[in-house]
């Protein structure tokens, strides 16, 4: 009798067109053929089974900001939506930018995260950034070229320094690249003239130049076809409500659709889709405000909108509508996060994460009360999406036709590490 294992997942339909059982030990992929003895089958016969996604580009939130997103409402909101890693970037209250805040907010997500995860670290000038790579960033960044909520835009001379800085320790920067003007932000479609596509694709280009030490650089959600153009051999990514949404949807004082970079009108956001097979990543720039914020006079509005929970149904809906190929949302949502960040990943091979999300022939309209979120809105309501009835992580089942169960969630720190994971029951001791 062949060995045993944990779990298996039966009938499974493989990207290339096999029917196979995935045979799941201690957290891995141990076999792909026929089932292995076990005492849970979980049948995906008619299903659609993904690897756990990647979301590179997270604001999970937390302490003063809590009341819009904390790491247990955000986490959640990972895992209904077929998210098992999220990446969460440091323009936090206040910002990931020394050593001992750093190791508060890894201690602050091993407590109530319920999916992996990994942190960031910002940068301000004469922070220590070999400090914080040692302390187990992931990446530096996303790195401001221009300001936007939370974040104030770096001058040249400081970009310079940083980029020279990380590529030093090998590492990654991220870069959140704009060009503001100037003038009365009134409405979407003034905060569109006012952060143009022009502006961000020449961002781009300025930071390509500026990076004469060879750092690796990865452009955070590209909203125009020129700046994934201008990124060269650079990573970029993009984000379902610039790949999904267009200016025109929204009236114009709608603040739910106020966002860096902008939601851009329908013709470049076509432009935009056009560039798929260039996109590396579909990140969500999950970035939760209250309706309360939201509801603010324009100007005094902040930018950002929810989304880690809907951006691979989103993209698995677009994939039905045969836009896009079922393999390539597979290798943005999960294989490239994985590679650009040096993290084990999870698939269908033997020795692969045994992270999966199955997810039924049909679609639903999204309605902002079945999410998790704490903001409790959605940019992308009345929307199909096809969300996942069962959700794997580590072998386990965290995630079962609405209810949760706890799995066992890592840190995944960066290349740079040196040092221990923080222990529990700690992240009220360190101070920023």
């Amino acid at each position: 009798m062949a060995a045993g294992c944990d779990l298996v997942l039966s009938n499974v339909l493989l990207p290339s067109g096999r029917v196979a059982d995935i045979s799941v030990f201690r957290g891995k992929v141990c076999h792909v053929g026929a089932a292995r003895a076990c005492p849970e089958i979980i049948d995906c016969r008619g299903m659609t089974v993904l690897p756990g996604a990647v979301d590179m580009h997270v604001h999970m939130r937390g302490r003063d900001q809590r009341h819009k997103e904390d790491w247990a409402s955000g986490s959640m909101s990972a895992l209904a939506g077929g998210v098992t890693v999220v990446v969460d970037q440091p323009n936090t209250v206040p910002p990931l930018v020394t050593p001992e805040s750093f190791t508060r907010r890894v201690a602050e997500a091993r407590e109530a995260s319920w999916c992996h995860y990994a942190i960031n670290a910002g940068f301000i000038p004469g922070c220590d950034l070999s400090a914080l790579w040692r302390r187990g960033a992931m990446a530096f960044g996303e790195i401001f070229a221009a300001a936007s909520s939370y974040a104030e835009g770096l001058t040249v001379a400081e970009l310079g320094d940083v980029l020279s800085t990380v590529s030093s320790l090998g590492g990654l920067c991220t870069i959140h690249a704009e060009e503001p003007g100037a003038g009365p932000d009134t409405d979407l479609t003034s905060h569109h003239a006012l952060r143009p596509p022009e502006g961000e694709a020449a961002s781009v280009r300025r930071v390509r130049d500026l990076n004469d030490r060879g750092c690796r650089l990865h452009f955070c959600h590209m909203s125009c076809a020129e700046s994934v153009s201008n990124a060269g051999n650079s990573t970029v990514e993009a984000t379902p409500h610039h790949l999904f949404l267009s200016l025109e949807e929204f009236d114009p004082s709608d603040t739910r659709g106020k966002v860096n970079p902008p939601i851009r009108p329908e013709a470049v956001r076509r432009r935009l889709v056009s560039l798929w097979d260039r996109i590396d990543v579909l990140a969500s720039d999950h970035a939760p405000h209250t309706l309360a914020e939201k509801r603010q006079p324009f100007d005094n509005a902040p930018s950002g909108v929810p989304g880690v929970e809907t951006m691979v149904p989103l993209a698995l809906t677009f994939c039905r509508e045969k836009k896009i190929p079922l393999a390539s949302l597979i290798e943005k949502t999960s294989q490239m996060p994985c590679e650009i960040l040096g993290i084990p990943r999870a698939g269908f091979q033997v020795g692969d994460r045994a992270d999966f999300g199955v997810y039924p022939q049909g679609d639903v309209t999204i309605d902002a009360d079945m999410l998790h979120s704490r903001a409790a809105w959605t940019p992308f309501e009345g929307k199909r999406a096809a969300f996942p009835v069962t959700v794997i992580m580590g072998g386990e089942v965290v995630f079962s036709d609405g209810t949760f169960s706890p799995g066992h969630p890592v840190w995944f720190p960066g290349r740079g590490f040196i040092g221990e994971e923080p222990p529990r029951n700690n992240a009220d001791t360190a101070q920023p």
